[in-house]
């Protein structure tokens, strides 16, 4: 199955916080591909380099790569325009889950999140939404 991980859901696994174990395993387990669109990636970099600076924030990307997880940059009208949609529908996911959602919902996966602000996409068809807590 395809996963698309959101950049709290890999923060919590980094940070070792609740739900990371379930992060951890779900990239490690064959039986998934994992994605990640490169502006949840830049999320996640961004928090890191913030804290700890630039060479861990590379280590932590070179760590996600060797863990399987693999960037996504879709950004044609098609799917820029479907991260507008939920945007306008669901005012209240930021436009980096926008862009979570819409890569999910081009590869027929699920997301995986931390983020509450899932809820509402998670009734709609089309989507699947999977919590790490």
């Amino acid at each position: 199955m395809n996963l698309v991980f959101d950049a709290n859901a890999i923060i919590a696994s980094l940070h070792g916080e609740q739900g990371g174990e379930l992060v951890d395993s779900l990239l490690h387990d064959p039986a998934h591909v994992c994605f990640m669109h490169a502006a949840n990636l830049c999320e996640v970099f961004y928090e890191f380099r913030r804290k700890r600076g630039e060479e861990q924030a590379q280590a932590v990307l070179r760590d996600l790569r060797d863990a399987g997880l693999r960037a996504r940059e879709d950004l044609d009208d098609d799917f820029w325009q479907e991260a507008g949609r939920i945007k306008a529908d669901f005012r209240r996911i930021s436009l980096a889950d926008c862009f979570c959602a819409a890569l999910a919902k081009r590869l027929e996966g699920a997301v995986v999140t931390a983020d509450q602000e899932f809820k509402p996409l998670a009734d709609q068809a089309g989507y699947e939404i999977t919590f790490i807590r």
